[in-house]
């Protein structure tokens, strides 16, 4: 293990064993109880609360996070919290309005919502849609980032053994099933915290180290200093650049690449709220923790995995921007300031001991956001496309076994995807490659859901239209938009900057892709309901919604104002 010392393999070893022998003892242990394939994909009343709100976290927080999200905390700063803190917002709304609608009318996956209440046609066409999604975006970014991280830190050239290595581990988990999934998740979000905040602490130590020359370092006193030596770094809200276009010997070209990640406050008003309820709310690899349990036992989860993501920057983004100070400073030696490194770039400076740890955390994360993706993938062939059309007649077994199968292919999909980067992973910056490309279908998927839960009227023409729409809109704003309209209109503002990759120099124009997001919503949104106003004014598939159905408890609501009081305050203290 190249970088490791002894004790550090040792520690690594026994989270490896820990984690298995307590998968194997699960599945072991729930498979005389039942073995059916709505247990087998859902674990079915079998998650409790806390289970499930690990499960959200674990499966969440990634390789795209530790890695990705640390480079934009190195580059951008703070703001990139606000993919985090946003989703504290939508996992409460997820939890009051969503969820009372999918287990009122016993949705299983996505794709048998869409079914359920517009027509075969979209479930299909979206079933495909996520299977693709699922494979070539996300299971590809997940492994290759995080194969790259740890390959980095034990001194590199082993990136294609690390690959094999953390989907054997994935695919030890996958194969038991949700129920198995669900409960190692809970260790493995316990030593992804763990890990994650010592890795953080220690960040800070080194800072107070290295930058005020303190013979034993104090976090708190490092914390400062990153405020003081880094100040722009802690604004969630980046300024519009006046500059449209810049070069790379302009000072206004890194604000122009900012701002494009994450346009400030405009962003709020546009795809950061279409990212975070699309990918909570529709999204099979998430609510597929939820749809098991009852709405006490789901809404509970749902609510405690809102809690702990508002902790969750100062784990995957905050040693990003102590790389930041630094390599600013000439004391990361060898790093070369690609922002996808920084997280390995720190955490080469942690002792023996917690070196392990920390690659043990960043092998969690991974492992449980591979095996629940998979699960996901397996869930909706298995359940949408090979029950539906391809052995209507399949037994229990069939269904668990043709999972399995579909678990081992998609994960000898995403090697063969990563193994050289051909997606171009690497390039990108992975974090905003997912954000990027999910984006392309997230406002057409979003529109679809939200008018088919709240709005009776919404016919099934209105939602394949709105789907196909919003896929064609969000590739029309990202590509031709500004070629056709220009850099400046009313909808938007194009920027055009140099950036440098592989020593050459490349001119890249472009639209905030969170702008586009937004627009491609709002143009769907319109043209749904307004092929939906030639239907019946209550569509015969709609769903009955109850009022009593959103009420929440004196508890939950306890959970949900000390959640939006600590967001606040954390938006006031960094505006």
């Amino acid at each position: 293990m190249g970088n490791l010392a002894t004790l550090d393999i040792i520690i690594f070893l026994v989270y490896f064993v820990v984690v298995a022998g307590y998968g194997i003892w699960i599945y072991k242990k729930k498979k005389s109880a039942a073995t059916g394939s709505k247990d087998y994909f859902l674990a079915e009343g079998s998650l409790t609360w806390w289970a499930i709100g690990a499960s959200l976290i674990a499966s969440n927080i990634s390789a795209e996070q530790f890695i990705g999200m640390s480079g934009e905390g190195f580059f951008v700063g703070i703001a990139v919290a606000a993919y985090e803190w946003i989703a504290a917002i939508a996992l409460i709304i997820i939890a009051v309005w969503f969820i009372p609608i999918y287990l009122k009318n016993k949705i299983y996956t996505m794709p048998q919502f869409l079914e359920t209440r517009y027509n075969k046609s979209v479930s299909l066409i979206m079933a495909v849609f996520w299977l693709f999604l699922y494979v070539i975006v996300n299971l590809t970014s997940i492994l290759y980032l995080g194969a790259l991280a740890i390959d980095t830190l034990l001194g590199g050239d082993n990136l294609h053994i690390i690959m094999i290595g953390l989907l054997l581990m994935a695919l030890l988990i996958g194969l038991g099933g949700m129920k198995v999934i669900g409960y190692t998740d809970v260790i493995q979000v316990a030593v992804l915290i763990i890990g994650g905040f010592a890795t953080v602490y220690m960040a800070l130590q080194i800072v107070d180290q290295r930058i005020n020359g303190a013979a034993v370092g104090n976090a708190l006193t490092g914390f400062q200093t990153l405020m003081n030596e880094a100040p722009q770094h802690f604004k969630l809200m980046l300024e519009k650049p006046v500059k449209t276009t810049t070069t790379l010997a302009m000072p206004e070209n890194l604000d122009v690449q900012k701002y494009v990640v994450l346009p400030g406050l405009a962003m709020y008003f546009a795809g950061q709220w279409i990212v975070n309820l699309n990918y909570w709310g529709c999204n099979q690899y998430i609510t597929q923790r939820a749809l098991g349990a009852d709405l006490k036992t789901a809404r509970t989860g749902i609510l405690f995995a809102g809690f702990l993501k508002l902790f969750m920057p100062i784990i995957v983004m905050l040693p990003g921007i102590a790389a930041y100070v630094l390599y600013s400073k000439g004391h990361l030696a060898g790093f070369n300031g690609v922002k996808d490194g920084a997280y390995s770039a720190i955490l080469g400076f942690l002792p023996v001991g917690l070196k392990g740890l920390a690659v043990a955390a960043l092998t969690a994360a991974i492992v449980a956001s591979l095996a629940g993706k998979v699960n996901s993938i397996s869930t909706i062939f298995t359940l949408d496309i090979y029950k539906k059309y391809l052995k209507a007649d399949a037994t229990e077994i069939q269904m668990v076994r043709t999972g399995r199968w579909a678990i081992i292919i998609a994960m000898f999909l995403a090697l063969a995807f990563t193994w050289t980067d051909v997606l171009g992973i690497g390039g990108e910056g992975g974090f905003t490659f997912i954000q990027k490309y999910t984006g392309f279908i997230s406002p057409g998927v979003f529109a679809m859901f939200l008018l088919g839960m709240f709005w009776k009227r919404t016919t099934g023409t209105a939602a394949l239209v709105g789907v196909i729409l919003g896929f064609v809109l969000a590739i029309f704003f990202n590509s031709f938009a500004v070629d056709i309209f220009g850099k400046e209109t009313w909808l938007y503002t194009a920027f055009t900057y140099e950036k440098l990759e592989n020593g050459l120099v490349h001119t890249i124009t472009e639209i905030p892709f969170l702008i586009n997001m937004g627009w491609s919503f709002v143009i769907t949104i319109i043209a749904m309901i307004l092929i939906s106003l030639a239907g019946p004014k209550v569509n015969p598939k709609a769903f009955v919604i109850d009022a009593t159905m959103f009420k929440v408890d004196n508890r939950t609501l306890v959970l949900i104002v000390v959640t939006l009081l600590l967001l606040t305050a954390l938006y006031v203290r960094f505006w």
